[in-house]
C-alpha cells in the first residue's frame, strides 16, 4: 500500500481554477468515500479549503492511482488537459512530509496561519466518519496533526499577521489609512468571518454588520462582536451605507454582483466602495471592480501581503523543517518509503 496526495492550491493555479475544484464542507465525508469507490483506492481524505483542495489516498499503486483520479477530475469538471499542469503530484513520503506542512501552516499563503489546522482536522474526521479512512491516512494523520501542535510551540512561525482575515483587514486599511471611522458588512458568519470581524473591532471600526444565510448565526456574531445582524434578503440595503465589504459565504456562485452596486451608487453618493471576496468559489462577480469608485480585491491579491509576513518569518521555516523531519523519522510508516 502506497500514500499518495494530489492537489492544487494559490501557489498552483488561481483562483478562476481552484473554485471548480473546491469542496464544500458538508460534502468533505461524502467525497472521500467516493474516492474509495475507485479500483485500488483503499482510504481516502479530501482537503479543500480557500486557498487549496488536495486528495489524499492510499492505495496499491501510487501512480496509477494518481493517473485515474486526475482523469476523473478533468472530466467531472469538463476541462482539457491544461488543468493537469495545475496540480502537483506527490508520494510516498514527500507526501506525507507535505500534510504535516499544511497543518503547520508552512504552505500557507499567510506563513503559520492558524485556520488551517482545523480545517484539516475537519476534513479528516468527516472522512473518518464516512469510513474512508484506515491504519495508514488515521497513523498519517493523527501524526500531521501533533507535528502541527509542536511545531506552534517550538517556534515563531505563527507570530503577526497569520490569517487570511487579518490580512484582509490590513488590506483595507492600507487603502483607508485607517478604519476608525469606516462601516463595514460582512456576509457568512464562519469561522473566517469571525477573525476577520475580530480584527476589524480591534482596529476600531465604527459599526459593524454581519449578514448570513443561517439568521441565527449572524446574531451571534452581531452580538459577539457588537455589531447588528441583517437578513440575507436584506444586505443590499445596508451597502448604501458601509465602506468596507467582506464576504466569505461559502455560497457555490457569486451572490454579489455589478447589478447590486449600480443600485446604490447615487444613494452612496459615488463614495469609494472596498470589497474583499475572501470566499472560494468567489462570492462577488469580477465586474463588480469594473464599477470605477469600487475597489475589489480577491484572495489572490492577498499574497502580496502575505509576502511580507512570510519574508519576515522566512528564518523560522528551517526550525519547523527540522521538527517535521525528526517527527516522520519516527512515524516509520508503510507506503511512505
Amino acid at each position: 500500500m502506497e500514500l499518495l496526495c494530489l492537489g492544487l492550491n494559490h501557489r498552483t493555479a488561481p483562483v478562476e481554477v481552484r473554485e471548480r475544484f473546491a469542496v464544500g464542507t458538508a460534502k468533505l465525508g461524502e467525497a472521500a468515500s467516493g474516492l474509495t469507490a475507485l479500483a485500488d483506492v483503499s482510504e481516502a481524505v479530501v482537503v479543500s479549503t480557500c486557498n487549496r483542495t488536495e486528495f489524499y489516498l492510499a492505495a496499491p499503486n501510487a501512480r496509477e492511482a494518481l493517473e485515474r483520479l486526475e482523469i476523473r477530475l478533468a472530466e467531472r469538471e469538463n476541462l482539457d488537459s491544461s488543468v493537469h499542469d495545475h496540480f502537483y503530484r506527490l508520494e510516498k513520503n514527500e507526501a506525507a512530509r507535505h500534510l504535516c506542512q499544511v497543518v503547520s501552516g508552512l504552505d500557507s499563503m499567510v506563513l503559520g496561519e492558524t485556520e488551517i489546522f482545523g480545517q484539516v482536522k475537519q476534513s479528516y474526521k468527516a472522512a473518518h466518519a464516512e469510513g474512508a479512512t484506515g491504519g495508514i491516512l488515521n497513523r498519517l494523520f493523527q501524526k500531521a496533526f501533533s507535528v502541527g501542535k509542536k511545531v506552534r510551540t517550538e517556534t515563531s512561525i505563527q507570530e503577526g499577521s497569520t490569517s487570511i482575515g487579518n490580512v484582509a483587514v490590513d488590506l483595507a486599511e492600507k487603502i483607508f489609512g485607517h478604519l476608525k471611522d469606516s462601516e463595514v458588512m460582512i456576509l457568512g458568519a464562519g469561522e473566517m468571518s469571525r477573525i476577520t470581524a475580530q480584527s476589524l473591532v480591534s482596529r476600531g471600526a465604527r459599526s459593524i454588520f454581519v449578514t448570513n444565510r443561517s439568521y441565527d448565526r449572524a446574531v451571534e456574531l452581531a452580538n459577539d462582536m457588537g455589531g447588528s445582524a441583517v437578513k440575507f434578503d436584506e444586505w443590499q440595503s445596508v451597502l448604501e451605507r458601509v465602506d468596507v465589504v467582506i464576504s466569505s459565504t461559502g455560497a457555490p456562485h457569486s451572490i454579489i454582483h455589478r447589478s447590486d452596486v449600480e443600485k446604490v451608487r447615487r444613494a452612496r453618493k459615488f463614495r469609494p466602495l472596498f470589497f474583499i471576496d475572501i470566499a472560494v468559489p468567489r462570492d462577488i462577480d469580477p465586474a463588480v471592480g469594473e464599477i470605477e469608485e469600487v475597489y475589489l480585491y480577491d484572495i489572490d491579491t492577498l499574497e502580496q501581503l502575505a509576502e511580507e509576513a512570510r519574508t519576515r518569518r522566512q528564518r523560522q521555516i528551517e526550525d519547523c523543517e527540522r521538527i517535521i523531519d525528526s517527527e516522520l523519522l519516527k512515524l516509520n510508516l508503510p507506503g511512505t518509503r
